[in-house]
């Protein structure tokens, strides 16, 4: 009944599997190896291109800050939600990164407004040298929050970064969650909706450890190979980051772990929907569950041994006020483990 996070869950068998495949013999280091240039062949044919320059790293926190480095200037800004990862969860990685680019935050909520988006972009390069200029924008998928952007969204924050002649970053943390809910193409979703450069997040959905960086707009590709060298990111033995990202492109695996995920937080989200005093925040878009109960529930739950995460307040204190929790189902969230939850809340909730 662990429900904390799709970071803790365990690798696919098949992603195991697939980097035993490779260690046998010598490969080229350094990102030179065979199974990079599959990598990059097969990742351009899923987004239906034919000049995307893909980079690997091991750590989400890496690939959206040295992307964004390439994207902006020190003395630009970058604009992002205020409860991005950008700007929560990065410890001021991206920052650090473009050396000295700050973050404007766009409106308050967990997706960028277009309109919002447009007064914020208006309000800066308005004090000459003395302000900060207009650098990328960037958005998560799917959001800390668990909605995605629609296609429409995309591209209506496209169409304003272009008026600024901006670049678009996404941030694809939970990149297949999103585009199984969707229901759309990965091109889409990033390049053919104006995105310039992706994160293509995997360690999320089940993978050891490793992100992808794409880069749709080629001209600042060359520097991420530069700078990813400099940061200490690039990893001598590519051909195991490599061998994970194809056994995960393999027979669509990245797809089928996703929806498996997004299936079970809408059966978890259904539980909830019939307990009258269980509020979700809105209906799961994807993998993520918000819902708001009374702390005694929550404490209920925990002695009943569900993990999962409180966002405003802990088990102590008043009992009846509504604590807000985040559940996450990952890949490999199971119908069982939603049924043993189900069983197990309906014991004790009251």
């Amino acid at each position: 009944m662990n429900f904390a996070s799709d970071n803790t869950s365990p690798v696919p068998t098949q992603i195991l599997e697939k980097i035993n495949d490779v260690n046998h013999g010598y490969q080229n280091s350094y990102g030179e190896d065979d199974y990079m240039r599959e990598l990059t062949d097969r990742i351009n044919n899923i987004f239906e291109t034919k000049k995307a320059i893909v980079y690997l790293v091991s750590t989400g926190t890496a690939a959206n800050s040295l992307a964004l480095a390439c994207l902006s200037k020190p003395w630009d800004t970058i604009f992002c939600s205020p409860i991005s990862h950008l700007h929560q969860d990065e410890c001021n990685a991206p920052e650090f990164y473009t050396g000295g680019a700050k973050l404007t935050l766009v409106g308050q909520s967990d997706k960028i407004n277009p309109d919002e988006l447009l007064t914020a972009m208006l309000s800066e390069e308005t004090r000459g040298i003395h302000g900060p200029q207009r650098g990328p924008v960037s958005i998560t998928q799917i959001t800390e929050k668990g909605r995605c952007y629609s296609l429409e969204e995309i591209r209506q924050i496209s169409k304003i970064k272009s008026k600024f002649s901006s670049l678009l970053h996404m941030d694809g943390a939970r990149f297949a969650n999103a585009l199984s809910a969707l229901n759309c193409s990965p091109a889409e979703m990033t390049w053919k909706a104006g995105v310039d450069a992706v994160t293509f997040g995997c360690t999320k959905n089940g993978l050891l450890g490793v992100e992808a960086v794409i880069f749709f707009n080629t001209k600042y590709a060359r520097e991420f190979e530069l700078r990813r060298k400099r940061a200490g990111h690039l990893s001598s033995k590519n051909r195991y980051l490599a061998a994970q990202m194809l056994g995960y492109l393999d027979n669509d695996l990245w797809l089928k772990l996703a929806t498996s995920s997004n299936t079970m937080a809408k059966q978890l989200s259904a539980f909830f929907e019939s307990i009258p005093y269980i509020k979700l925040h809105h209906q799961p878009e994807a993998n993520m569950i918000f819902a708001d109960m009374p702390r005694k529930v929550h404490q209920q739950f925990f002695k009943a041994g569900a993990k999962y995460y409180l966002r405003n307040g802990g088990l102590d204190g008043n009992e009846d006020e509504l604590i807000t929790a985040r559940f996450v189902c990952s890949w490999s969230t199971t119908e069982e483990d939603i049924n043993a939850f189900i069983v197990a809340a309906q014991k004790v909730i009251y």
